[in-house]
């Protein structure tokens, strides 16, 4: 599949590794409310992940007019539907299949659940080692049978404020060394940017 090209081609490599911590500390800049970024951050990095597959691919090969209410699909490549994901921190955890507070949604969700899509994860740790995941859906339906949709996703707490259904760290254990898996090591390093988030609005206004 040529979307895998993003792993194994040395230059790519290379500029995915220079390129994406920075886009992404834009990102939380453009995010950011007296120093806190907000949760609208992921669908910037969302549009950050689908310009470098236009970008590395061109426009003809992606399409990205899909539905936001498409549960899944954030992108297609080459007409394989792909989940783009991020979390921040060390470990791999949160990774959200869908976005609900209904307990009982949770549950139904979780008694039918398989996998539509590949996934484009990115961990985003700063001040350290993270990277870039492609699990495919076969890695995905095959871990799902081999441990068992218990194991495989996990439920919010009961009595919690839940915020969604997530795949369980035991699962993406496995998918990160699936044979099948491609990644990309990145060091998340925040380069100091003399960036304001309002200059392009202002550059717009000021357009006759």
């Amino acid at each position: 599949m040529p979307i895998t090209d993003l792993f194994t081609y040395k230059d790519t490599v290379t500029k995915i590794q220079k390129r994406l911590p920075e886009l992404f500390y834009i990102a939380e800049l453009e995010c950011s409310r007296a120093g806190k970024v907000g949760m609208e951050v992921g669908s910037t990095r969302e549009k950050i992940i689908i310009a470098l597959l236009i970008y590395r691919f061109g426009k003809e090969n992606i399409r990205s007019d899909i539905s936001i209410t498409e549960p899944e699909i954030d992108v297609i490549a080459f007409n394989y539907p792909i989940s783009i994901k991020s979390i921040t921190g060390n470990k791999l955890l949160g990774v959200k299949l869908i976005w609900t507070v209904d307990p009982e949604q949770a549950y139904r969700f979780s008694q039918i659940y398989s996998p539509h899509c590949d996934i484009l994860l990115v961990q985003v740790n700063w001040n350290n080692i993270g990277g870039l995941f492609y699990f495919t859906r076969a890695a995905q339906i095959e871990t799902l049978n081999s441990i068992g949709r218990e194991r495989y996703i996990k439920l919010p707490k009961v009595g919690t404020n839940p915020r969604g259904v997530e795949i369980s760290a035991y699962a993406l254990y496995i998918l990160v060394n699936h044979p099948t898996t491609f990644k990309i090591p990145i060091n998340w390093i925040r380069e100091k940017i003399d960036y304001d988030p309002y200059d392009r609005w202002i550059d717009l206004w000021s357009k006759e």
